[in-house]
């Protein structure tokens, strides 16, 4: 694990030391906030359950859908997360792509990555063919040569599994990756997995939090990935 630096050499010193940079999707590297809240609104109701606010649900992206139904109804709730998780699916099957904007940042930081030589991915917990769709409408799907989804592993994070996962499919040891993400959730992905990991603004957790685990940096979101000499 690398020591955090500070300043934008100390970025750029943190990932030209690593061979891939890995991105979380929801508010990392898009804003699926509206499908989100709609489709967890439509579980709650088809289990006969209140609507959550959506300040609320906000907080839970990021979450494996099961445990996203735990944190917003309570412990007592988890036997229903497979059938919240098909609601859930089924209703995002309709609304997600709709209801979702990638940021414009990821135009410019996602290629000018792989041209220089990085090996760029995604993993996340939405589903693979989802977010492969998206991204290749935004243009950038033939820029990442990984997508690790929520389908793809038996357990999510924080659990290291996906991000291991991205790892051995490129053939890269994990302390030569780097973890970029919004929430407590891929930073302590990162951390269980000796990846390195960097922080990012864009979503609901708060700068402070990152202090809990290693991190080469927090920034307002993936544009501070930019600039010379890098990108």
């Amino acid at each position: 694990m690398k020591e955090r630096l500070s300043g934008r050499a100390g970025i750029h010193a943190a990932i030209r030391d690593s061979k891939a940079v890995f991105f979380d999707f929801d508010f990392t590297l898009a804003d699926s906030s509206v499908g989100i809240i709609a489709c967890i609104n439509y579980g709650l109701n088809q289990l006969g359950l209140p609507e959550a606010p959506p300040e609320k649900i906000m907080n839970t992206i990021g979450l494996y859908i099961p445990e996203a139904l735990v944190a917003l109804v309570g412990e007592e709730h988890r036997p229903k997360g497979q059938e919240f998780f098909d609601y859930f699916t089924q209703k995002a099957d309709e609304v997600m792509a709709d209801g979702t904007d990638i940021f414009p940042a990821a135009g410019s930081v996602i290629p000018n990555l792989a041209a220089q030589g990085f090996r760029v991915g995604i993993v996340s917990t939405k589903y693979r063919y989802r977010i492969e769709s998206m991204m290749e409408d935004a243009g950038l799907l033939d820029y990442l040569e990984v997508i690790i989804g929520g389908e793809d592993v038996s357990k999510h994070k924080p659990d290291p599994e996906s991000l291991t996962l991205a790892a051995r499919k490129l053939g890269i040891d994990v302390e030569n990756c780097v973890y970029v993400g919004d929430s407590h959730v891929d930073a302590g992905a990162a951390q269980s997995a000796g990846m390195s990991f960097v922080a990012v603004l864009s979503g609901t957790t708060p700068a402070e939090v990152f202090n809990d685990y290693p991190n080469v940096a927090v920034l307002p979101g993936i544009e501070g990935l930019t600039g010379k000499p890098f990108c």
